[in-house]
């Protein structure tokens, strides 16, 4: 550790960390390949620690070449990865993972160690490097947490092929990938017999990306291909139902104990499947027909492919994979304790702490007139939002229990119809609730947020990232995420 930060401190003494629009020239320093560093992630909510698993060599690089260092500040995590000889800062991206939802968990918190494996992502360079990661302290400050040499030429790198196990399929090219976004599905739960469902479903699911601004408008930024390993079963685990299946990534409900919370732990699985194409963002596409998803900061999300809310799980959970967006809903049941730490603003673009109201991040966006903070009719759409997810939470657990008890399929495929029908009967509500505001369509300051009733604001009273349905980013959204489309442009 000390090492670590005796490292840091010379190189910014040294004034190696490049200023902004000096970028390192990836030709000097790179070599068109992904060097792809696995590591295990250890520990709870007072300990963390990060072990090497293995390097390996992969595929072209995906990503820009002349956007090389985050500019964006965003993600509880950063790798940045230094020349080993001269001391610059030559790569650094931004990024959140699984251990680090964990260590906000209840268990985290009684000291149970939890062990998750990751993948950092860079060029190939040239020579040696000095690989570190860095961790955001309840400040938000950047702390080391880790560091190795690491030599690309080395005996020990991987430089395995992919395995002929896969079906790959090209949705949509639209140019080399260092000047696009390439995003990546990978299937889930589908067996061999329902390939062609697979990929019927990746072209349903790229014609819904693209029905959204900022995409919709920047169709040909972006490559897409789906890459399947078939599952021995179809569909995925919902442990709390009693349902396991052989699904070749690990897609599970119930991750980190919330029923609709559908996540993996085997990293690795989906990181080989992955490096069958070249990719900036992974999306993992799960034959279900349950509610559920999940999206990790420049990690990756989940999401299923045939429940009626389908499309806004997509594109709410690519939100947050892709351009760090935080979730503006504070309604629902989350398993997180102070998730964000009261008295500090967040690093999300698109919900904030409100500490200096003069100072606004999204200020230049505010509806003149507006007043800041912004006043709404709160009490009572909290009571329609308690009613909505206290008849959800009856019902999901009811399934659970006929499900678990064995009983017959009529019945719960009653319970399950019943479940989807209040579903959309809620959503409808508060869609009215919100859309009949004096405040509806402007852009200002509203308390609640992040998982937070109070504290936290979000830019306008609705959005995708706030509430489920057939709706737009808000204006800060749609910017934030398209600046995060142009960074991976040449």
């Amino acid at each position: 550790m000390r090492a670590l930060i005796a490292f840091a401190a010379v190189a910014m003494l040294a004034g190696l960390i490049p200023a902004a629009g000096d970028a390192p020239d990836f030709n000097t320093y790179f070599v068109d390949e992904t060097l792809r560093v696995d590591y295990f992630h250890v520990g709870h909510a007072a300990e963390e620690l990060v072990t090497l698993d293995r390097v390996y060599r992969q595929g072209i690089w995906a990503g820009s070449r002349t956007h090389l260092i985050d500019p964006f500040n965003t993600g509880n995590y950063y790798v940045k990865v230094y020349d080993a000889v001269s001391g610059l800062l030559i790569y650094s991206k931004g990024f959140d993972s699984y251990f680090g939802e964990y260590k906000t968990t209840g268990p985290a918190g009684e000291g149970v160690r939890r062990t998750y494996h990751e993948t950092a992502l860079f060029p190939c360079p040239r020579q040696k490097v000095r690989f570190t990661l860095e961790v955001r302290g309840r400040d938000r400050s950047l702390r080391p947490l880790f560091a190795a040499e690491i030599d690309p030429a080395a005996v020990t790198v991987d430089r395995t092929p992919p395995a002929a196990d896969a079906t790959v399929v090209e949705a949509q090219i639209s140019g080399d990938p260092h000047g696009c976004v390439d995003i990546v599905v990978l299937g889930d739960g589908y067996t061999a017999a329902e390939t062609d469902k697979f990929r019927a479903d990746l072209r349903r699911f790229v014609d819904v990306f693209f029905s959204l601004e900022p995409y919709k408008s920047h169709r040909d930024w972006f490559n897409f291909r789906g890459v399947l390993r078939p599952s021995a079963d179809s569909g995925c685990d919902e442990p709390s139902r009693g349902v396991w299946r052989r699904n070749a990534l690990g897609a599970s409900f119930d991750s980190l104990g919330l029923d609709r919370y559908m996540l993996t732990e085997e990293n690795r699985a989906v990181r080989d499947t992955a490096a069958h194409v070249p990719y900036d963002a992974i999306l993992i596409m799960v034959n279900q027909t349950r509610y559920g998803g999940g999206g990790i900061y420049n990690f990756f999300c989940t999401f299923t492919s045939d429940n009626q809310w389908h499309a806004y799980l997509l594109l709410h959970e690519f939100g947050h994979s892709f351009a760090g967006l935080a979730d503006e809903y504070y309604t629902s049941a989350v398993v997180y304790n102070d998730f964000y730490p009261a008295g500090v603003e967040p690093t999300e673009p698109n919900i904030t702490a409100l500490l200096d109201p003069a100072r606004l991040k999204w200020a230049d966006c505010v509806t003149p007139g507006t007043a800041v903070p912004t006043p709404w009719e709160k009490a009572a759409y909290d009571a329609l939002a308690a009613a909505g997810q206290k008849a959800r939470g009856e019902l999901d657990a009811r399934i659970a229990q006929a499900m678990r008890d064995g009983a017959p399929a009529d019945e719960v495929s009653r319970l399950k119809a019943e479940a989807e029908r209040q579903s959309k009967e809620s959503s409808d509500k508060m869609d009215a609730f919100l859309a009949a505001s004096a405040f509806a369509g402007k852009v200002g300051a509203f308390e609640g947020a992040g998982y937070a009733s109070q504290g936290l604001y979000r830019p306008m009273l609705d959005c995708l990232m706030f509430s489920k349905g057939d709706k737009a980013f808000c204006k800060v959204c749609e910017r934030a995420v398209l600046r995060v489309m142009e960074h991976y442009r040449e």
